[in-house]
C-alpha cells in the first residue's frame, strides 16, 4: 500500500511537471483527462500492484497516445523493459531500454535498479553502447 501511494504521488508529480507542446493544463485533473497520461498512471498503478499484463497494456497505450513529456515516455519504456526482462524476453527488454534513452537522453536507472539481477546486465549493456 505504501509503495502504491508513493508511486501514485510520484506519478502525479511527474505528470504535473510535464512540458506539453500546447499550453500546460491548469491542474492534475485536466492532465488526467488526456488519454496517454491517464494510461501512464494506470500502468504505474498496475505495475506497483504486480499486475504486469495489465501494466504492459496500459503503458503501450500511453506510448501510442503520444505522452507529452519525454521523461514520461522514458518511464513507460523503463517499466516495459522491466516487464520484458522478468518475462524472459531479453531482446525486448534491451529494445525498451534503448527506447527510454531515445525518449530522454538524460534517462538512467538509479543505483538499486542497476543492480537488479535480471535487468541490470541488460541496462549496463545498453548504457555502455551508443
Amino acid at each position: 500500500m505504501r509503495l502504491r501511494r508513493a508511486s501514485t504521488i510520484a506519478a502525479a508529480a511527474l505528470l504535473a511537471a510535464c512540458a506539453a507542446p500546447k499550453p500546460a493544463p491548469s491542474g492534475l485533473a485536466e492532465l488526467l483527462e488526456r488519454p496517454a497520461e491517464r494510461a501512464l498512471v494506470e500502468g504505474l498503478r498496475a505495475y506497483d500492484d504486480g499486475q504486469y499484463g495489465v501494466a504492459e497494456a496500459a503503458l503501450r497505450r500511453a506510448l501510442a497516445g503520444s505522452l507529452a513529456s519525454r521523461r514520461d515516455r522514458a518511464s513507460a519504456h523503463k517499466l516495459l523493459a522491466f516487464i520484458a526482462c522478468t518475462s524472459e524476453r531479453p531482446a525486448e527488454c534491451e529494445a525498451s531500454f534503448r527506447a527510454a534513452r531515445a525518449a530522454d537522453p538524460a534517462f538512467a536507472l538509479d543505483r538499486s535498479e542497476t543492480g537488479h539481477p535480471l535487468w541490470g546486465p541488460v541496462w549496463r549493456k545498453v548504457a555502455t553502447t551508443p
